[in-house]
């Protein structure tokens, strides 16, 4: 059986006040199974404050990694697990019982599980906003549904394009849009991605990986145009109990 007691845990991150994470487990470590676990936030300034961390914190057993470090984290640590090297981007940390540091992903776990149950069979493609290190956790997600993909960001770069080239033509090929962006997070909840929205029609998937507000502008401005839309808080529920059972294997 595993000694569950007195272990702490924690979310690797930058302005994380608003974490999901620590509510999240906080709230499962009220559970009297769980007592003597501890989660809390751990806000650093920039990458290199990571090893002071984990020098001043030994008896911590893993982390969630949030932005922007879902790339920087990678160099600190010792390995990685095989999907994570694939993916490039790292949300989970698990300190070995021989004080090594191994980086997984269970952000493409998440996604992948709560977009499923959405897929029709004319979901072919699908356009990922933004390419930071959660994109990367999709693209490998929808590699594994079989669904093509294309990214999109602010600037055209090889196997990118930018959001001017987005018009009727490209919503006719792609039926999947998922927001991989801050944009629409609080405080600036107006804001959305800069999308021709009137070419949401009901065989579209608007995904978006921000989970409060609840339903996004950029949620809204698809629904009202009859597009199925889905936030992120099921794929943090899902990545968050398989972070678990990393930490506990």
């Amino acid at each position: 059986m595993i000694d569950i007691l007195r272990r702490r845990f924690g979310l690797l991150g930058r302005n994380i006040s608003y974490s999901f994470s620590k509510g999240y487990f906080t709230e499962k470590f009220k559970d009297e199974v769980f007592e003597g676990n501890s989660y809390e936030n751990f806000d650093i300034s920039e990458i290199n404050y990571f090893t002071e961390l984990v020098k001043n914190n030994p008896d911590l057993k893993g982390l969630n990694v949030t932005i922007p470090y879902k790339e920087q984290v990678i160099p600190f640590l010792d390995k990685l697990s095989k999907k994570a090297a694939l993916i490039g981007a790292v949300n989970t940390i698990k300190f070995t019982k021989n004080g090594k540091l191994k980086g997984y992903n269970t952000d493409y776990y998440g996604f992948k599980k709560s977009l499923k149950p959405l897929l029709k069979e004319h979901h072919k493609k699908a356009l990922i906003l933004g390419t930071g290190g959660a994109s990367k956790g999709v693209a490998f997600a929808l590699d594994e549904l079989d669904i093509l993909y294309t990214f999109v960001s602010r600037e055209a770069k090889e196997n990118i394009i930018d959001y001017d080239l987005i018009n009727a033509t490209t919503f006719d090929n792609f039926q999947i849009i998922i927001n991989c962006t801050p944009v629409g997070t609080s405080p600036n909840i107006e804001a959305s991605p800069n999308l021709p929205y009137e070419f949401f029609t009901e065989k579209h998937i608007a995904y978006d990986l921000i989970y409060n507000p609840e339903e996004t502008t950029f949620l809204k401005k698809a629904k009202a145009n009859g597009a199925v839309i889905k936030n992120g808080y099921d794929m943090l529920i899902f990545q968050a109990e398989k972070a678990w059972k990393i930490w506990n294997k």
